[in-house]
């Protein structure tokens, strides 16, 4: 799709700071190999040991012009298929999506991005669908948005969420009014040197129902060009680090660690993903 500066769609409120929170933090062991055969075909297998516990998938890519088909195999059997028409119409993006053999699980959703707004509706394939609608108005610098679900079969609203989000030159904050006024999150993102990816970030969720608070700080930095550090703790003493290195083009391997600072004697999650790509 076309680059459009606008204000994006609404998971992109408060994405810097989650991404900087919590994208690649696991205590798993998990393993992915790419490789492409002559047609163009990407192929991707990932194996993830959980305790006891190992699962796996095949998923296959194939691009055709502007149609983008996935195909994922689990271990269960499920076959995931996913197929991506990218501007059938200027700023358009479709997306139908299915999993075998769930006859419910049918989805079509479309995705429209304008400088300045961003909307995404998408509609479940059944006698009585479960419709979403998720919209946001703006700008580079400011947006609003809201993402709502509503069950046909019940006639009930099944999701209800409100976000806003402020831009500076180098700071990003958000607040989101989640799970139908049940949960707020505000979360910032500094970016402090743009040159060694060093950023600071924190996350507040307040739980009106049990009256709980949750704080996570949170940050980056680039030692060199092929590896990176982050760190993280919340008011529950969970500190947690990462180190991912690039030890060649686009293959990464990841090790993090978690530990309770409140009961130290208890063992630290080790985690481990090697993701190969030729």
């Amino acid at each position: 799709m076309v680059f459009v500066k606008g204000p994006g769609l609404y998971p992109d409120i408060g994405k810097k700071a989650r991404d900087l929170l919590y994208k690649d933090y696991q205590g798993d062991q998990k393993f992915t190999l790419t490789t492409f055969s002559s047609n163009g075909v990407a192929i991707t297998s990932s194996g993830t040991k959980k305790g006891d516990l190992f699962l796996a998938d095949v998923n296959t890519n194939l691009k055709n012009k502007n149609i983008t088909t996935d195909v994922k195999v689990d271990t269960k059997s499920n076959v995931y298929t996913t197929i991506t028409v990218d501007e059938p119409a200027p700023g358009v993006k479709a997306i139908f999506s299915f999993v075998a053999p769930d006859q419910k699980s049918g989805k079509v959703e479309l995705q429209y991005l304008h400088e300045h707004a961003g909307i995404s509706t998408s509609l479940g394939l059944t006698a009585k669908p479960i419709v979403n609608f998720s919209g946001v108005a703006g700008n580079q610098k400011a947006s609003f948005g809201t993402d709502i679900s509503f069950d046909t079969a019940t006639g009930n609203f099944t999701k209800c969420n409100v976000g806003i989000s402020f831009t500076a030159t180098d700071l990003i904050a958000s607040l989101a009014l989640n799970d139908k006024g049940e949960n707020v999150t505000a979360s910032y993102f500094h970016s402090v040197s743009p040159f060694t990816n060093t950023a600071v970030g924190a996350e507040l969720t307040h739980s009106f129902s049990s009256n709980e608070n949750t704080l996570t700080f949170g940050t980056q930095h680039s030692l060199d060009a092929l590896t990176s550090i982050k760190a993280r703790v919340n008011n529950f003493g969970k500190a947690s680090g990462l180190i991912q290195h690039e030890w060649r083009p686009k293959s990464l391997i990841t090790i993090s660690g978690e530990v309770d600072t409140r009961a130290i004697e208890k063992s630290a999650k080790i985690g481990l993903a090697l993701a190969l790509k030729p």
